[in-house]
């Protein structure tokens, strides 16, 4: 029998995420390459042999997705599946046409294909765009939970950015776990939090093996999803967070509007910074998509230690990276803190810039006068503490997640910016989730 040549196009996550679930073992299929995007240092490399399974002794190539109809052309690849997030509907059908102009058929793959069975209760939170606040949401769901003396284990989206095979299932419990992986800064975004929130937090690879594994010591998973990608597991409780700091985002980004289509909650977060009006347009567009689910508002409230140490200040502003690049927000959490802590100045740091984040912003030109929190490799690390060093400032305002001053080794003053989800009168956000429980005899 003829095997279908496939290409998968990818960002290290849903790429190996789709082959595991529907390529691996089928030998219908050929699997000739990934390509990757979106992620710096993700090309060029294998998915191992150890990984991609018996038919696959060689493993898989990574290619950049630069050479995508090269490909297509010289590998024969008859079908390319599309498998990363975050990328606005005119754009995918760009991709789309460059593929069918080459000869190959485009395809997308549905939930029921990819979507993994739990013998647990799963809650999902996920997004219609990078940067909405899903973080938010999980650690107020881990907060909720630990009151109840149950211990949150949450299923993070990929983010395999090393040693794949290293990473196939990893589990991490407090922070020398975050060394032990060897976590890039943007893994560590995403991961420290949580732990620091009491959580279990489970990542990796191969997500059928996590989910097994984390089966064994939950009473039931959150799943924590990245960029606005869907979730891997079936949910027995869909959430699905918007943004009104970018109305239209919500029906204009894939795979974020079949999120939307299919939440049962659908939380409005940040109506404490946005505009009614937004608000108001962003909830019509909801209504519209999706006139069953509950709409849910909520407020990102933004505190700083030692805050009043900002008044009258230059400031150098970080922020989690992801939100300002592929997030397209010209800055976060950061900025605004130090605005509204009334810093003298806030430096932009372009003329400082070191390495490779001089590239990031010749890439990413909608980013405001703030540094991204990047750090894909140790290299791109020392870019952001020689950074950092480099531009004349008084203090260190930084929203990212991690504790970047332990992690760069600056000898800058650096004030953490938090931001968390607080609910208005009655606390409908925190109403559907203890409904959920006490329906499934958690609590």
């Amino acid at each position: 029998m003829k095997r279908k040549r496939i290409i998968i196009m990818g960002a290290a996550g849903r790429d190996f995420h789709n082959f595991n679930c529907c390529f691996r073992d089928n030998p219908a299929f050929r699997v000739v390459a990934f390509t990757a995007a979106q992620i710096p240092y993700i090309s060029d490399r294998r998915y191992p042999a150890e990984l991609a399974g018996k038919l696959y002794p060689h493993g898989i190539p990574v290619y950049p997705e630069e050479q995508l109809a090269e490909l297509i052309r010289r590998l024969k690849a008859e079908q390319v599946v599309f498998a990363y997030s975050d990328i606005p509907h005119e754009r995918l059908m760009h991709i789309a046409s460059r593929v069918l102009a080459v000869g190959a058929d485009f395809l997308l793959m549905g939930p029921d294909a990819t979507m993994l069975e739990s013998r647990l209760p799963v809650v999902s939170v996920c997004a219609v765009r990078t940067g909405c606040g899903k973080s938010q949401v999980v650690r107020y769901f881990c907060d909720i939970l630990r009151e109840r003396g149950i211990r949150p284990v949450v299923v993070r989206h990929p983010m395999p950015y090393g040693d794949l095979a290293a990473q196939a299932v990893e589990r991490l419990e407090g922070p020398a776990d975050l060394d032990r992986f060897r976590c890039t800064v943007e893994e560590r975004e995403e991961y420290e939090h949580l732990l620091d929130h009491g959580a279990i937090v489970y990542a990796g690879v191969d997500y059928r093996r996590i989910l097994r594994r984390a089966e064994k010591e939950a009473k039931l998973i959150i799943w924590d999803g990245g960029n606005n990608d869907l979730p891997f597991f079936r949910s027995d409780l869909e959430i699905v967070v918007v943004d009104p700091l970018r109305p239209g985002h919500e029906t204009s980004w894939y795979p974020g509007e079949v999120n939307l289509r299919r939440a049962a909650v659908v939380v409005v977060n940040k109506v404490n910074a946005a505009d009614p009006a937004a608000i108001e347009a962003v909830e019509s567009a909801v209504r519209g998509a999706n006139p069953s689910a509950a709409l849910v508002r909520t407020e990102s409230v933004i505190t700083v230690e030692d805050g009043e140490r900002i008044r009258g200040k230059r400031i150098l502003v970080i922020e989690d990276g992801p939100t300002i690049t592929h997030g397209s927000m010209p800055s976060g959490a950061g900025l605004a803190a130090a605005l509204q802590h009334g810093a003298a100045e806030v430096v932009d740091p372009r003329p400082w810039a070191e390495g490779s984040l001089r590239e990031v912003y010749a890439a990413w030109p909608h980013i405001g006068p703030v540094l991204p929190a990047m750090g894909y490799s140790p290299a791109q690390v020392a870019d952001l503490a020689r950074t950092m060093e480099a531009v004349p400032c008084d203090l260190v305002v930084a929203a990212t997640p991690i504790d970047i001053a332990r992690l760069t080794g600056t000898g800058r003053p650096v004030l953490r910016a938090f931001y968390n989800v607080v609910e208005g009168e009655g606390t409908p956000l925190r109403g559907a989730f203890e409904s959920f429980l006490a329906s499934r005899s958690i609590l």
